[in-house]
């Protein structure tokens, strides 16, 4: 679809004397930062840990290992939710728990969180206390029947609450009312690495560690977990997650990192030495989410958990396996939906409705979410897409625009009508649910109708946010490289991109659906520099009519037997 291309406004403040080129000044600027000391992202500016209820599962968690209770982590069933898992078995562990295990719920049977159905399962290892990393949050029904068997729970999270908190034995979620910590963005395995930190401590308070004969240890062994976990989920990258995924990148890049990870490098063909935050997104999260979306995900955390090199690749080329699958079942799906809008006989625009809904009983469960945002970012709308669950049910999962809160607009459905979602949760801009089949249409309407009262039309135009037009001399590949290594970059704290227009030199497609060009930035074509839009649309590229494009795009070092060389990454082009 068209999009706008708009430049970021000049930021109110400035950074200056910092040593670095005037243009990153301006770009760290653009992105919030106001002090160059927030450029320092070392672990000693990390927040201090003020979390509501971690005092009280630190001293329920030490008095549980110098019991040598039965401790079973329940995860969720994503990246976050394996790393998660992964860092709380591996410091119990380390701190002497000789009776840890995990569970994490098939998302096909028993569906997301600590449920009742789960609870029964975990009781059939006789836990003394459940652990939850990343959800618990909105399991009242499961903690009670935990409780109600005589196991004591912790919950950690950091999903957006409701209105009713489980009655855990103690719950440490920085979004929790009350709760002071500052930053409301930490990933679940950033709240489980806090509470893993706060459980140290108290166990050397108490002087276990040279009672059991143990090493204290060192909690940055666990942060390329935490780094993984939390680019992954997509959560906003504030100073105190870049500090962490800053910490945990560079252990990567030491190759001091879990043997799980490094294998999931291997099987996607990233580079440790040359790692980004962007690797972590787009290839390893991936992967991992894969085994969850269409298997099991303990495979997942398996990977993360070997301490062998041979085991961890063979369990990274399984994950690997099922993302190839998961990318071949997506797209039959996409084209599928795509189909289907086209049967509506709406183009991408003025006649579909606002807040999209999509259901095929033929669509695989796992996959949906993946859909769904592939379906929002080609219509640029909230999109819920629906599969078959339980019998009489369908799942949906949610994927929505700036200035939509999506887990906001569920609740304000459900206060409307009651009667429709059976449940659901999530955050900003991201939300699954469960309703009846028989209410989809119903639910629909409803949906649609409470996106048209939050948005205005102009929030349906997708916007592309650059930071302006580069000189002729910012074409450099040195400039590219140390862009590279300003991040990490992630969301809210967008890789800088920029926008320009260019002469079409060459144009061709390559891997079925890239757009491998050469670009001028003169009509004399004397300056070229090569370019890659990766996933356009066939049918419209390669162009033989446009001479010209506008194009916004990111600058990249492209690296070639050995060679490295400046490539341009067009995020969006249209001819001129």
């Amino acid at each position: 679809m068209q999009k706008t291309i708009k430049r970021r406004p000049s930021p109110a403040h400035s950074l200056t004397n910092t040593g670095m080129p005037p243009l990153l000044e301006k770009l760290y600027a653009a992105r919030g930062i106001e002090q160059a000391e927030q450029l320092q992202l070392n672990l000693q500016r990390l927040l201090k840990p003020n979390l509501k209820g971690l005092d009280e599962a630190a001293t329920l968690l030490a008095d549980a290992v110098v019991a040598d209770a039965r401790i079973l982590i329940v995860g969720d069933f994503d990246a976050d939710g394996a790393t998660s898992s992964a860092l709380a078995v591996l410091a119990l562990q380390a701190m002497g728990a000789k009776q840890v295990d995990f569970l994490v719920p098939n998302r096909f049977e028993y569906g997301y969180g600590l449920t009742p159905e789960i609870v029964a399962v975990a009781a059939e290892s006789h836990p003394d206390v459940i652990v939850t990393v990343d959800n618990g949050i909105s399991s009242i029904d499961g903690v009670a029947a935990a409780q109600a068997l005589g196991i004591a729970v912790v919950v950690t999270d950091h999903h957006l609450p409701g209105s009713e908190l489980p009655a855990a034995d103690a719950m440490v979620n920085p979004n929790q009312p009350g709760c002071e910590f500052a930053s409301k963005s930490l990933a679940g395995v950033g709240v489980i690495f806090y509470v893993m930190n706060a459980l140290k401590n108290e166990l050397a308070q108490m002087g276990w560690f040279a009672e059991a004969g143990l090493s204290e240890p060192n909690m940055a062994q666990f942060l390329d977990l935490v780094a993984l976990g939390t680019v992954a989920d997509v959560v906003p990258l504030d100073d105190n997650n870049r500090i962490l995924v800053e910490q945990g990148i560079r252990r990567i890049r030491a190759g001091v990192a879990r043997p799980g990870i490094l294998a999931l490098l291997q099987v996607s063909g990233r580079s440790r030495e040359r790692l980004v935050a962007s690797d972590l997104g787009f290839a390893l999260g991936p992967r991992l989410n894969a085994a969850g979306r269409l298997d099991d995900m303990s495979i997942g955390i398996r990977c993360l958990l070997s301490t062998h090199e041979d085991e961890a690749l063979a369990l990274a080329a399984e994950l690997d396996n099922f993302n190839r699958d998961r990318k071949a079942i997506e797209s039959g799906m996409q084209r599928e939906a795509l189909a289907m809008l086209d049967k509506l006989s709406v183009d991408e625009s003025s006649d579909l409705p606002w807040g999209l809904c999509l259901y095929d009983a033929t669509w695989h469960q796992g996959v949906i979410g993946i859909l769904a945002s592939r379906i929002k970012d080609r219509l640029h709308r909230p999109v819920i897409v629906f599969a078959d669950s339980d019998e009489g049910q369908i799942k949906g999962s949610a994927r929505s625009i700036p200035g939509l809160h999506i887990r906001d607009a569920l609740d304000a459905v459900a206060a409307r009508h009651p009667e429709l979602l059976q449940k659901f949760g999530g955050h900003a801009m991201a939300a699954g649910m469960s309703i009846r089949t028989e209410d989809y249409q119903a639910f629909s309407e409803a949906f649609d109708a409470q996106v048209k009262r939050q948005l205005q039309p102009d929030d349906l135009q997708a916007v592309v946010q650059s930071d302006g037009e580069l000189q002729d001399e910012e074409f450099d590949l040195s400039l590219a490289r140390q862009l590279r290594e300003a991040g990490p970059w992630g969301q809210h704290f967008p890789e800088p991109l920029f926008d320009g227009e260019f002469y079409l030199v060459q144009q061709r497609i390559v891997g079925e659906k890239h757009l491998k060009l050469v670009l001028a930035r003169d009509e004399q074509k004397q300056n070229l520099v090569d370019a890659i839009a990766f996933n356009v649309d066939v049918k419209l590229w390669p162009n033989e009519h446009a001479e010209k494009i506008r194009a916004a795009f990111k600058l990249d070092v492209n690296e070639f037997r050995g060679r490295e060389s400046l490539q341009l990454m067009v995020d969006y082009l249209e001819p001129l």
